[in-house]
């Protein structure tokens, strides 16, 4: 019975290793939205050396409109996770682009700033935040883990209810 319940956990381990992160997003249910275009005079990313600097982007829905309003006011804290995780499908694609298409390229992702648009006394900007931290680490398991900081703004462009930075080491 040790044998065989090794042998089910190994092989459940191969597979989760052997998935790209492409199947990974698919296996979760997602799909990467179109990269999407700066909308003033700066690049979408910056590659320097083996390191992704990622622009802020936000939550920009399959249908192109946005999700907007303040988080503890308009939205709720589950709301703004969830525009977070749509902030993060939305860097998965830049990156993807950036990658050549082949997101198995990324060693790291290294670091997140997360701003998140709140009234001046809302505090829970980091469960807000855990929207496209849950879903890196989902992606990529432990190679999504990272260094972050989750920040109230009293405004963002647009409106939009989050806006997210990421830098990613790559091969």
């Amino acid at each position: 019975m040790k044998i065989l319940f090794a042998s089910v956990l190994i092989f459940f381990v191969m597979n989760a290793q052997a998935q790209t992160p492409d199947e990974k997003i698919t296996s979760l249910g997602l799909q990467l939205p179109p990269a999407t275009k700066p909308i003033a005079n700066y690049v979408k990313y910056v590659r320097t050396g083996n390191l992704i600097f990622l622009s802020g982007h936000g939550p920009t829905k399959a249908d192109g409109t946005n999700i907007t309003g303040k988080v503890g006011k308009d939205l709720t804290i589950e709301q703004g996770y969830d525009a977070a995780r749509v902030t993060g499908l939305s860097l998965l694609a830049t990156l993807k682009d950036a990658l050549g298409g082949d997101l198995s390229k990324v060693v790291r992702i290294v670091k997140l700033n997360g701003y998140v648009n709140c009234l001046p006394d809302f505090t829970e900007q980091p469960k807000v935040i855990n929207g496209c931290s849950d879903l890196m680490v989902a992606v990529f398991g432990e190679k999504g883990k990272h260094a972050r900081a989750a920040m109230g703004m009293v405004a963002l462009p647009n409106n939009i209810a989050v806006e997210i930075e990421m830098v990613v080491e790559v091969k």
